[in-house]
C-alpha cells in the first residue's frame, strides 16, 4: 500500500492518537507488591504500594485491573491521607479501575497509592495463574506462577500496565515454609508472619529491588520446587522443576545458559545487571518460554531435554529458545520498546541472536543454513498474504497485542536484522547494538532509535533503506529478463500469494539488495531501489540473485534459466542455502501463478542426487505443499503425487538408513530420521515394515527398538497402516510416559489413524482433561494429513464452538492458533463459504488477523488448483504416475 495520508503524518510512523493508553497526570516510580496465593481457594490475597511522581494535579487516579476484587484503596501525600475511601469505578473495556477523591494531590508532589485486593489462581494460563503436576506418589501438586506478557500483570496486581511506564519492584510472597518463592530479584529477607487466611505461622519472603522495569517482565512463583545450580557465570545460575520432573535433565540448559549469559556480555558490551539468573520449567505454559528479568519461565520440554530419549532436533530447538529468552535480557528487558507496535524489536532480534549464537557454540550444526527453510521462509509464506501486516504494526488495546506475536514480528523481523548485519558486514551491525544499548538502557525506544545507532556505527544511511521494510505489509518478487549475454533487467514488484496482486497494492519500491552471485564471488554492493532497471554481469553463463537468500525477496526466473541453475546446483556453484532457497522460491512462484507447477515437479525432480539435509527438507516441503493443497482432489491425483514423492526420497532414504551411531553428527542424525518418515509416510513398504516392526517391540518394552530421531515417524507409519490395537498402544504410551517428549510425540501423531471411530475418539481428547490446555492443538497434527481428519476438525469446532472459546478467552493467544488449525486445510470454494459462514455475526475480536490468514491461505489454494490441475496431472502422466 502507498503511504496514507494519515500514516505520512504520524510522528515517526506512530499513532500515539488511537492507542488506548491510561492518563499521564500521575508515574508510578516504585511498587512494593505483596502477594499471598490460597492453593485451597484457588485465589490470591495482595497489596500494593505504588510511590507516584504527580505530573498535574489530580484528584483521580487511573490505572489497569483484570479479574481482581478491590477492597480498600488509600492515597497519601506528603505523609497525609488524602483519601482513605475513593470512589472506585471499572471500565471492562479498556480494563481500568479509576480512583475519584475530593482533595487534589499537587503537581511535582509526590503521592501514595495502596491497594488492598484479592484475585484468582486461574487456570488461563495468564497473570498469577495455576499450574498443575503429578508427584511421583501420584497425587496432584500445584505451583503459583506468572505469565504478564504482553498485558496480564494487571490480572496479578493493580498497575500502569503499558511497557513504557517502568518502575522499580520489591517483590514480598508469603507462603508455607516448606514451598520455594521466587521473584526477578534474589531474597533480601525472610521472616515470620501470622497468615490472616489461615491463621498459621508462615514465611514472607522479601527480594531485592529490581532495576527500572515494564510491568510485563515482572514474575513470581511459589511451589514445591527442585533445582541445580551452576557457578561458571558471574552470578549464580539455577534451573528450576516441580518434583515429578526429573531436575538431571535440566543440566544442558544450566550450562548452555551460564555460557550463553557471558558471551552475550561481551556481544554486547554491558554486562548482565541482575544478582541471579533463574530459569524454571512451567507444566503448563502457554507459550514456549518467558523472558521475565532473571525468572525465565519455559514450557517443560524446552528446558528440561533427556538426551537418550530426544532426538537431535529437539536438543536443538531447546538451545535456540534458552538462547533466545536469554538474548532478551538486554534487548528486550534492559531496552524495551516504547509500545507494542514495537515489538518486533524485542523478538526479532532475540531471533536473530539466538541463531547468531547457537551458530557460534554449535558450528557443526550449520544453523545459518537451516534458517533459509526456517525462519526466511515462514516469515516469506505469511507475509505474502493479503491479510499480513507490517512489522511495526499500529495495535491499540489489548486484545489486538496477543495477534501480533507472529512470524512477521519474530521470522520476519529477525530476516530484516539478518538482511541489514549483511549489508553494514556483522561486526558494524554489532557495533551500532552495542551503541543502542548503551544509549537506551533502563529506557524505552521506538525503530529509529536502533536505525540511528546502526548509522552512527556504519555511516550509512540506514534508516531511509530499512524504514520501507518495516512500515510496509509485504516483499517483492524480482523477475529476470536476459538482455544480452552481459546484461540483465530485473523487475520488482509486490508477491502476493493468490497470484492477483492490484495495481493500487503495488505502490511501494523496496530497496532489494540483490547479492549477485556469479563465478568471481558475490557482490554485496548492488540495490535494485526502483520498479525496473539493467545490470550488467560478467557473463550470463551463470549468475544467481540473493546469494545465500539474506534477501528478503523471491526471485522469477525463466524456465530456461532454472534449468540451469539446477545444473549448476549439480555443477556446485551453489551454496546449500542457495539451493534450498531456489527450490523455496520456485515452489512459493508456482502457488501464485508466476510459473507452472509441472515446472517446479521437474526442478524437483532433477535434485534426486542432492546430498544435503537442508536442500531435501524444502524439497520435501514443496512436494507436501502441492499435496496439501491437492488433499480434497481426485485420488488417482493425490496417489501419484504421494508415488512421485516416494520415488524421490527411498533411494536417499537406503542410502542413508535408519541406524543410528554414536558417530552420526548431529545433521546426519536429523538427515536419516527425515528420510525415513518421508519415505515411509508416502508408502516405502519396506520402511513401513521396518517401522511395524520396531513398533511391534518397542510397545512389548524394549525401548531400544526405536531410536528418539525416528519415534514420530514410526507411531505415524504403525497409525497410517494400522487400526485400533496401534492406536490403542500409542494412547497407553501417552498415559504412561512421563517424559513430555514423548508424550508430546504421541500426541501429535494420533490424529493420523484414519478410522471414524479413532477420529472421534482423537477429538474427544481435546476436552477430556487428560491433556492440558497448553495441549490441546497437538492431537490436531496428525489429523490434518488426510481428507477425513480435515472435515473431521470443522465439524468439532463448529459444535464445541462455546465451550472452545470459554477454555480459551479470545483476548488470549491460543484460540487464533486453534482457529487456524481447525479452518485453514481446506482446499475448495464450498468449504471457504462454509467457513465464511460460521463466522459470520460473530465476534472474531482477538483473532480476526488468524481468521483473515486463514481464509487467504484458503483462497490461494482454490486459485492454484484452478490454474493448474490440468497441469499437475499432465505431468504426472507424462512422468508414468498415473494413467
Amino acid at each position: 500500500m502507498c503511504r496514507t495520508q494519515a500514516a505520512a503524518e504520524m510522528a515517526g510512523g506512530v499513532n500515539v492518537q488511537a492507542r488506548e493508553l491510561l492518563p499521564a497526570n500521575v508515574i508510578p516510580r516504585h511498587y512494593h507488591v505483596t502477594l499471598e496465593p490460597d492453593f485451597k481457594k484457588l485465589t490470591f490475597d495482595g497489596t500494593v504500594v505504588v510511590d507516584l511522581d504527580v505530573a498535574e494535579d489530580s484528584k483521580s487516579i487511573s490505572l489497569h485491573t483484570l479479574e481482581l476484587d478491590i477492597h480498600n484503596v488509600k492515597i497519601t501525600a506528603g505523609g497525609n491521607t488524602v483519601s482513605s475511601s475513593p470512589t472506585v469505578s471499572y471500565n471492562e473495556a479498556t480494563q481500568v479501575s479509576k480512583f475519584d477523591f475530593d482533595n487534589a494531590v499537587s503537581k511535582g508532589s509526590k503521592a501514595q497509592l495502596e491497594i488492598k485486593f484479592t484475585g484468582q489462581l486461574n487456570d488461563k494460563m495468564a497473570g498469577f495463574y495455576r499450574s498443575t503436576y503429578k508427584n511421583p506418589d501420584g497425587s496432584e501438586g500445584i505451583l503459583a506462577v506468572t505469565q504478564m506478557e504482553p498485558t496480564d500483570a494487571r490480572r496479578s496486581f493493580p498497575c500502569f500496565d503499558e511497557p513504557s511506564l517502568k518502575a522499580e519492584f520489591t517483590v514480598t510472597l508469603i507462603a508455607d515454609k516448606n514451598l520455594t518463592c521466587l521473584s526477578n530479584m534474589d531474597v533480601a529477607s525472610e521472616t515470620e508472619v501470622k497468615s490472616e487466611q489461615t491463621g498459621n505461622t508462615r514465611k514472607a519472603v522479601t527480594f531485592n529491588k529490581s532495576p527500572l522495569m515494564s510491568t510485563y517482565l515482572v514474575a513470581f512463583v511459589v511451589g514445591e520446587l527442585n533445582y541445580i545450580e551452576t557457578t561458571e557465570f558471574r552470578v549464580p545460575v539455577r534451573v528450576y522443576a516441580p518434583p515429578g520432573q526429573n531436575i538431571e535433565h535440566g543440566r544442558f540448559s544450566l550450562h548452555l545458559a551460564a555460557k550463553t549469559l557471558a558471551f552475550y556480555e561481551k556481544v554486547f558490551g554491558i554486562e548482565f545487571p541482575l544478582p541471579k539468573m533463574d530459569q524454571i520449567a512451567i507444566p503448563d505454559f502457554a507459550q514456549g518460554a518467558m523472558e521475565n528479568w532473571g525468572l525465565v519461565t519455559y514450557r517443560v520440554v524446552d528446558l528440561l531435554l533427556d538426551e537418550k530419549v530426544s532426538g537431535a532436533a529437539t536438543k536443538e530447538r531447546v538451545a535456540e529458545v534458552v538462547q533466545h529468552e536469554l538474548a532478551h535480557q538486554w534487548f528486550g528487558n534492559l531496552v524495551t520498546m516504547d509500545w507494542w507496535d514495537g515489538l518486533w524489536l524485542n523478538e526479532g532480534f532475540a531471533t536473530w541472536a539466538s541463531w547468531y549464537s547457537c551458530n557460534i557454540f554449535y558450528p557443526e550444526w550449520k544453523v545459518w543454513e537451516s534458517y533459509v527453510v526456517d525462519n526466511l521462509q515462514r516469515a516469506l509464506a505469511l507475509d505474502s498474504l493479503r491479510s499480513s501486516h507490517p512489522i511495526e504494526v499500529p495495535v491499540k488495546k489489548a486484545d489486538e497485542i496477543n495477534q501480533i506475536f507472529d512470524a512477521i514480528s519474530y521470522s520476519k523481523g529477525s530476516c530484516v536484522l539478518r538482511m541489514i548485519s549483511t549489508y553494514l558486514g556483522e561486526e558494524t551491525f554489532l557495533e551500532g547494538v552495542r551503541q543502542y544499548l548503551k544509549k537506551h538502557a533502563y529506557g524505552n525506544t521506538q525503530t529509529g532509535d536502533l536505525w540511528a545507532s546502526l548509522a552512527e556505527a556504519s555511516g550509512k544511511k540506514v534508516e531511509e533503506v530499512m524504514d520501507v521494510w518495516t512500515k510496509h505489509i509485504g516483499f517483492p518478487v524480482v523477475t529476470v529478463s536476459e538482455k544480452d549475454d552481459k546484461t540483465i533487467c530485473l523487475k520488482q514488484n509486490r508477491f502476493l500469494r493468490t497470484g492477483d496482486t492490484k495495481p493500487e497494492e503495488d505502490k511501494v519500491i523496496y530497496p532489494v539488495f540483490l547479492g549477485l552471485r556469479t563465478k568471481d564471488g558475490i557482490d554485496e554492493a548492488r540495490t535494485l531501489d526502483k520498479r525496473e532497471a539493467d545490470f550488467e554481469v560478467p557473463s550470463t553463463d551463470f549468475f544467481k540473485l540473493n546469494a545465500n537468500h539474506t534477501g528478503l525477496y523471491r526471485t522469477a526466473y525463466s524456465p530456461e534459466r532454472l534449468k540451469k541453475l539446477g545444473e549448476a546446483a549439480k555443477q556446485g556453484l551453489l551454496s546449500v542455502e542457495d539451493r534450498a532457497g531456489m527450490i523455496a522460491d520456485a515452489g512459493a512462484l508456482a502457488t501464485s501463478g508466476y510459473q507452472k507447477t509441472s515446472g517446479v515437479l521437474s526442478l524437483l525432480k532433477g535434485f534426486s542426487t542432492e546430498t544435503e539435509f537442508v536442500v531435501w527438507n524444502e524439497i520435501i516441503a514443496r512436494v507436501s505443499s502441492v499435496q496439501s493443497a491437492w488433499i480434497f482432489e481426485d485420488k488417482a491425483d493425490r496417489d501419484a503425487l504421494e508415488a512421485f514423492l516416494r520415488d524421490l526420497v527411498s533411494p536417499k532414504a537406503h542410502e542413508l538408513g535408519w541406524q543410528f551411531s554414536e558417530n552420526d553428527g548431529h545433521i546426519l542424525q536429523q538427515f536419516k530420521g527425515m528420510m525415513f518418515g518421508s519415505a515411509g509416510l508416502s508408502g516405502d513398504q519396506k520402511i513401513i515394515d521396518a517401522a511395524k516392526d520396531m513398533f511391534k517391540k518397542f510397545m512389548a518394552g524394549d525401548r531400544s527398538a526405536v531410536h528418539p530421531n525416528i519415534r514420530g515417524s514410526v507411531f505415524s507409519m504403525a497409525l497410517k497402516y494400522g487400526g485400533k490395537e496401534e492406536y490403542d498402544a500409542v494412547l497407553n504410551f501417552y498415559r504412561t510416559s512421563t517424559n513430555s517428549d514423548e508424550r508430546n510425540t504421541a500426541l501429535r501423531c494420533l490424529g493420523r489413524a484414519k478410522d471414524p471411530e479413532l477420529i472421534k475418539q482423537t477429538l474427544g481428547l481435546l476436552f477430556s482433561g487428560e491433556v492440558k490446555d497448553q495441549d490441546i492443538y497437538m492431537p490436531t497434527s496428525g489429523l490434518r494429513s488426510h481428507p477425513d481428519g480435515i472435515l473431521a476438525l470443522f465439524a468439532w469446532m463448529t459444535e464445541n464452538w462455546e465451550e472452545l472459546v470459554k477454555k480459551l478467552p479470545p483476548a488470549l493467544s491460543m484460540l487464533g492458533t486453534m482457529v487456524t488449525i481447525f479452518t485453514s486445510s481446506f482446499t475448495k470454494k464450498e468449504q471457504l463459504a462454509k467457513v465464511e459462514k460460521f463466522f459470520e455475526g460473530k465476534s472474531t475480536n482477538g483473532f480476526d488477523q488468524s481468521l483473515a490468514q486463514s481464509l487467504d491461505a484458503i483462497r490461494s489454494k482454490i486459485s492454484w488448483i484452478e490454474r493448474d490441475r490440468a497441469d499437475v496431472a499432465a505431468w504426472l502422466k507424462e512422468n508414468g504416475y498415473r494413467s
